[in-house]
């Protein structure tokens, strides 16, 4: 009985139970749906209006534009009238110039926050680099006043030296105020006591 109901398991369903069975599963990633619109990478994009961003803050930009607009108007008045294509009020010369402002605006526009963007990655990489200093600036201060209080209990040379001076004038007074009593082994004369004399 055993074996009839595996292979029972193994079919494969039909009816309405065979649409459940093609869901997606959840081990496997989903297959990449079409799109309608195309796609470009951001950075890319945003490389690219920072580039013409640049460009058109140059006075290389100005001159080149000033130069296309006399030429444009130049050729226009003067040509043969056969061969001028925008005549008088230059209508398409103002087509082009509002649609070269509509597509430099945004392209500004995006360069300007991406440099925002930097900007405030790098004032918070700042904060924090300063905030490090601070607080290595306070360790080495607690560090320092640490060693002073220290050094404050440790004997320096000079106070050895101004203890020692103080000591010898204390001897030179002693040996002065009591003239038979000798301090130093070596001030005996000869081995013999003061108190023989």
């Amino acid at each position: 009985m055993a074996p009839e109901r595996e292979t029972a398991r193994e079919r494969t369903p039909v009816g309405a139970t065979a649409t459940s069975r093609t869901r997606p599963r959840l081990d496997q990633p989903r297959p990449p749906r079409r799109r309608i619109l195309p796609e470009w990478d951001p950075e890319a994009f945003g490389r690219l209006s920072e580039r013409i961003a640049r460009f058109l803050g140059t006075g290389r930009f100005i001159v080149w534009m000033t130069v296309v607009i006399i030429a444009w108007v130049l050729w226009n008045v003067f040509a043969p009238h056969d061969l001028r294509f925008d005549n008088y009020p230059f209508i398409f010369l103002t087509l082009m110039l509002s649609l070269q402002a509509s597509y430099a605006a945004p392209l500004i526009l995006l360069a300007q926050n991406r440099q925002d963007d930097r900007d405030r990655v790098n004032l918070e990489q700042d904060r924090k680099q300063n905030e490090r200093s601070i607080a290595d600036t306070e360790y080495l201060t607690r560090e320092i006043a640490a060693l002073r209080i220290g050094l404050g209990e440790v004997a320096t040379r000079d106070w050895i030296r101004s203890e020692v001076q103080d000591l010898v004038k204390e001897l030179e007074e002693r040996q002065n105020g009591h003239h038979q009593h000798v301090v130093f082994r070596a001030d005996r004369p000869h081995g013999r006591d003061v108190d023989d004399h």
